[in-house]
């Protein structure tokens, strides 16, 4: 008797596990329920995938989708929807929103807003502050807290915890890997002077990389002393890089496409567009964080997608907000890297999806394997297109790469069976659900 599924995947080529190779996927109850030649199964829905490419979706742990308190520029329904053209299936959204994510109310309002509202699946850091610092492992297990966020530089009010008796409180309560925002703020206050007005390219001079490397040798120490876990993102230097390679016991790292793909040089031409926290800084940064990415220092890619209006970034250095889009172009950016040789398929692979889900715990994601959400990033590996500011799905409607041809494009974003986005539509209404992580799990009742 035929085997009967939902949806199956046919004639596309897989990369999971056991490597890349032409499969067929059966799709039932949003689940994957088999791998292989189903050329005898039927199904709901057939969909050909003659010449693409299915990835595990792909899953980006750090983004701004600015909801509550900034919805001019960002929603999380608009968030999710550039998301999900870009072919990713999972966030997980920072809590520097207004009011801040730093209490159990707070975190229950963001889920409350993006279930089924959100394209994507998604989780939402909590902020680690002074005065939460006593409730950290409570709100690090509650539903749809993708963990402990910090900022050791780079904020405002009491989301900013620059000093080490302040990080010592928080980390010796966690119990997940708490994530760290690692610029020092001390430095970053001692050289507000070298900010020049009207030149955004002052900007990594401003906040240079010894603000960088001096924070997360710090941030390293108090993670070693109090036995916690870290996770350091958007690293920008070469120094961090070197340095992290000797304190991985405790330690993960992130980097971005913007520090992959772009140098200082480009402040020329992009302006305040370039401007981001950390900076984008000159070429021999750009090489060494390859070079993390090489030899596996590097654990996940994130976009820190962290939209502005173009009315707002076109204000003067430094009124201008640091900030760009990033969640709906990491896909193609990163297999563009792939077609011209610089990342190999399956460290892709690992960067987006079986890393993020080996050192945060997710459940049931980051794998192509029988019994996990059926989540697929579909991409035509030998497309070229022109990345343009009208595909931009995100409210702010704008991309630091406009303009910039690409080979590899997304194709299709599967959620849970959903084919959620195809061709650079979404053709399916939202049902986005929290993610769930391995140490946070609730017994199954009945």
């Amino acid at each position: 008797m035929p085997q009967t599924f939902d949806t199956v995947l046919k004639n596309g080529t897989l990369v999971n596990q056991d490597g890349i190779g032409p499969r067929d996927v059966g799709i039932k109850e949003g689940r994957i329920a088999a791998i292989g030649d189903l050329s005898s199964a039927s199904a709901g829905e057939t969909i050909d995938c003659t010449g693409l490419t299915i990835l595990p979706g792909v899953i980006d742990s750090q983004v701004h989708f600015r909801e509550p308190g900034a919805e001019h520029k960002e929603d999380l329904e608009s968030g999710s929807r550039a998301a999900v053209l870009g072919g990713v299936t999972c966030v997980f959204e920072m809590p520097n929103t207004n009011p801040l994510t730093i209490t159990e109310a707070a975190l229950a309002d963001k889920v409350k807003r993006g279930r089924n509202r959100m394209h994507c699946d998604f989780a939402f850091w909590v902020g680690g502050t002074r005065e939460n610092a006593a409730d950290v492992a409570e709100l690090e297990r509650l539903p749809g807290a993708a963990g402990i966020k910090v900022f050791m530089g780079s904020s405002t009010g009491s989301l900013l915890v620059e000093d080490d008796q302040g990080v010592t409180e928080i980390l010796k309560r966690t119990r997940r890997r708490a994530a760290f925002h690692s610029e020092d703020e001390y430095r970053l206050r001692e050289r507000l002077s070298e900010r020049l007005e009207n030149d955004p390219s002052s900007h990594p001079v401003w906040r240079d990389e010894i603000a960088a490397l001096t924070c997360t040798e710090r941030l390293v120490r108090i993670a070693e002393e109090t036995g916690a876990r870290i996770h350091v993102l958007h690293i920008s230097t070469a120094e961090e890089i070197e340095f992290l390679a000797h304190h991985k016991r405790n330690a993960t790292c992130e980097a971005t496409p913007h520090h992959l793909t772009m140098t200082a040089d480009d402040y020329a031409t992009l302006g305040t567009r370039l401007q981001m926290n950390p900076p984008v800084r000159e070429g021999r940064h750009r090489d060494g964080i390859w070079r993390g990415i090489a030899e596996g220092v590097v654990d996940v890619l994130g976009s820190d997608h962290a939209p502005h209006t173009l009315e707002e970034k076109a204000q003067a250095y430094p009124k201008s907000p640091s900030g760009m889009t990033g969640v709906q172009t990491l896909v193609p950016i990163m297999l563009d890297h792939v077609a011209n040789g610089r990342l190999s398929l399956a460290r892709f692979v690992d960067l987006t999806s079986a890393g993020p889900q080996r050192i945060f715990g997710l459940s049931r994601k980051g794998r192509i394997a029988l019994g996990y959400d059926a989540d697929f990033t579909v991409v035509d590996l030998k497309r070229e297109t022109v990345i343009e500011n009208a595909w931009i799905g995100s409210k702010s409607q704008w991309t630091p790469y406009d303009g910039k041809r690409v080979t590899g494009w997304p194709v299709g974003t599967f959620v849970r069976g959903t084919r959620v986005m195809w061709e650079s539509e979404i053709v399916t209404p939202s049902t986005g659900a929290p993610a769930e992580f391995v140490e946070t799990l609730a017994p199954i009742s009945g």
